[in-house]
């Protein structure tokens, strides 16, 4: 372990000039200009390419009413940093953190006020981050933001893989095209699956957004460690291929509330050459702050299965007055029975609480207590029946949009998880947003959920929140906060329009993830969705074999079994898969990855010498040519392949795989077809 911390004033020669700042990452691969010309900005290039052309920064204020983009250098100093620390969980075991980082404090003078704005960049060899920060001083005490005028200026005009920019929803369809042909407005009409609330404009995109350059540069744009600030969306000007934070309001427009001393969240550039590495890249997660959190011991990673597919196919419902309703007694009793046998650490249930026939779109404050159980729920029974079984009820908090209401009900809530022997909350906020007027992803519902971790972590309760704004690697500050959806998930394979693709879980790798864990609730195994009602006429677009993948490829310490047991009971061989893929990991080899079209990923169990690797494709077959040189030398192994069968196709065969075992060592390659929109799982247990 290295740290290196140098203090560099004005006088080093770390600029090109008087008002020119250079930086370049430890391995020089990533080299930082910022200028404080005619207005500030910032460049970057990869390798000698431009990234980045010159990019504006700065602030708007609304009170005081001030324009912040105009400044003198007040000092400078520079540091250099190497270490490497060990998170909790995760998919690795260790994570090295590498940067140098320059420190530009300046003062802006506007309308008479001296205000100081320190500016704080660090560069690492696979990007850059950036973040404000308002120290405390006497001119600048309460301040509201009116916009912020950071900029990303592009090179050229890149390919994008993109969702329209939405303040209240995330759980768009990707889109594919050069950032010239981005239309938000189209993209969204074309989803009458979910309800269009707030889209910015027809330019308007949502971080993280990947790209990739006509010369194979990997670009992504997000931000890290979102904390008392709203979401940062993108607006582009395609005249110019630059992008502008767009943040989200709040009901009367302003963007956020702040006082001194404040900080931005950081603004993250992850650029390579290899689509491999952004899968790979720990920056996001090295910009966030250690936990404070002392007792952590029981923090768990786990693999659950749920009441839940039911309701979205059609065989049970969430409300007791449908006459269909999932969550009773006897029906959960199967569940927790399914669980046990095959050794699942919990049971999900959704609809076990009184309220669910008035909680849609009612904008009502009181449609939950969180503590009320309907009738035929026997929640003191089913806890003794689930701890007799070795298994844990998994609460769920809907909210229904209301986060003021579920504030005032959090600790009664945790308070009955804990007398229940509950260590894992599953929340939800479909719906508007009351306070009314806020927004899904504004400064208000970011503390609020960061409010609900925190209320959590007093209970010794982990969280799996749903309808949330965007991840930002806040797991590494807030351990408990194991996953999120953010994301267009599983559930969307019933969705009566574009649904989930072939392509979706492709791209979901190098956009949603790259800020946190997904709880895209993978393992479907029936494919057509008219099991229960003949009238649907949804399929479940890729192989079986490509949903065993998906638990290597999506990463999460929190994976569902999602589908019903009967249908598991039906290919119990190829369910041995799910049973055994564990969900924290020592090593993540991303083996080959190319946004949009496929994805091959090793990782190795925590504290075992077993792998396991997950391969999927997109609409397209293709064959795998697999190295397993990333498997200890002069050993060997048994591989477990379950692949897809030869005449496997989403379209004809989704059920049709194979499974095979084979000897292999680390000189081992295998060749493996994968069907259209099929995949390959395989486990590696080292022999003794």
């Amino acid at each position: 372990m290295i740290r290196f911390v140098i203090a560099v004033l004005a006088a080093m020669p770390i600029w090109a000039s008087a008002q020119q700042f250079k930086l370049s990452s430890p391995g020089r691969k990533v080299e930082l200009t910022i200028t404080n010309g005619d207005f500030l900005s910032y460049r970057v290039a990869y390798k000698g390419t431009p990234v980045v052309r010159p990019s504006q920064l700065g602030f708007v204020l609304s009170k005081p009413a001030l324009t912040l983009s105009h400044y003198t250098v007040v000092s400078v100093d520079s540091s250099s940093y190497n270490d490497v620390w060990k998170p909790l969980w995760g998919e690795v075991s260790e994570v090295r953190d590498h940067h140098k980082e320059i420190v530009i404090r300046l003062r802006s003078q506007a309308d008479s006020r001296s205000i100081m704005l320190n500016l704080v960049f660090r560069v690492f060899d696979d990007g850059v981050g950036f973040r404000y920060e308002f120290p405390e001083q006497p001119a600048l005490k309460h301040f509201v933001i009116q916009e912020e005028l950071t900029q990303f200026a592009m090179v050229g005009n890149h390919q994008a893989f993109w969702i329209p920019g939405d303040y209240d929803s995330n759980e768009y369809a990707y889109n594919t095209t050069l950032l010239s042909d981005i239309n938000a407005i189209a993209a969204a009409n074309k989803e009458p699956d979910i309800a269009v609330k707030s889209l910015i404009g027809e330019n308007a995109v949502q971080t993280p957004l990947m790209m990739k350059s006509a010369d194979g540069l990997y670009v992504n744009l997000h931000e890290a460690a979102l904390i008392n600030f709203p979401a940062m969306h993108l607006v582009l000007n395609k005249a110019n291929t630059t992008f502008s934070a767009q943040l989200v309001p709040d009901a009367v427009g302003n963007k956020a509330y702040l006082q001194t001393p404040a900080k931005s969240p950081w603004r993250t550039i992850i650029v390579t050459d290899k689509a491999t590495e952004v899968l790979s890249s720990k920056l996001i997660l090295n910009l966030n702050e250690p936990t404070q959190m002392k007792d952590v011991g029981w923090i768990k990673p786990q693999k659950f299965v749920g009441m839940w597919w039911e309701m979205h196919v059609g065989k049970a419902s969430w409300d007791l007055a449908s006459k269909k309703h999932g969550a009773s007694t006897e029906n959960v009793k199967k569940y927790i029975d399914f669980a046990a046998r095959h050794r699942f650490d919990g049971v999900l249930v959704e609809g076990w609480n009184q309220g669910w026939e008035d909680w849609f779109g009612n904008w009502k404050e009181n449609v939950f207590d969180f503590v009320t159980p309907y009738p035929d729920y026997d929640l003191d029974g089913l806890t003794k029946y689930a701890n007799e079984k070795g298994v844990r009820l998994i609460m769920h908090h809907e909210t229904s949009g209301a986060a003021t209401n579920y504030e005032r009900w959090m600790d009664k809530a945790f308070q009955l998880m804990n007398d229940h022997d509950m260590t894992t909350v599953k929340t939800g906020y479909v719906g508007k947003i009351i306070p009314r007027g806020e927004h899904h992803d504004g400064q208000w519902m970011v503390n609020h959920y960061q409010r609900v971790i925190e209320k959590a972590a007093a209970y010794r309760v982990m969280v799996d929140s749903h309808e949330p704004v965007h991840p930002t690697g806040l797991h590494r500050t807030f351990p408990n906060w194991l996953a999120s959806e953010a994301a267009r998930g599983s559930e969307f394979n019933n969705a009566p329009a574009l649904g989930i693709t072939p392509e979706h879980t492709t791209i979901l790798p190098f956009t949603r993830l790259v800020g946190g864990p997904m709880d895209f609730t993978p393992g479907l195994f029936h494919f057509k969705l008219n099991q229960f009602e003949a009238s649907r006429t949804q399929v479940v677009r890729t192989t079986l074999a490509k949903q065993l993948a998906l638990y290597v490829t999506l990463y999460s310490p929190l994976q569902m079994a999602a589908d019903l047991p009967e249908n598991y009971e039906k290919h119990l061989d190829a369910f041995q898969f799910i049973v055994e893929v564990p969900v924290d990991w020592d090593e993540t080899k991303i083996l080959e990855a190319e946004p949009g079209d496929f994805i091959t990923i090793a990782r190795k169990a925590k504290n075992k010498s077993d792998w396991y690797l997950g391969a999927i494709t997109d609409e397209n077959s293709r064959e795998l040519d697999l190295q397993l040189g990333f498997l200890d030398k002069d050993k060997k192994y048994e591989a477990t392949i379950y692949r897809d069968a030869e005449d496997a196709d989403w379209q004809t065969k989704p059920e049709a795989f194979k499974i095979e075992k084979k000897i292999v060592t680390s000189k081992s390659k295998l060749k493996i077809g994968l069907a259209k929109s099929g995949g390959c799982a395989i486990s590696i247990k080292e022999l003794r």
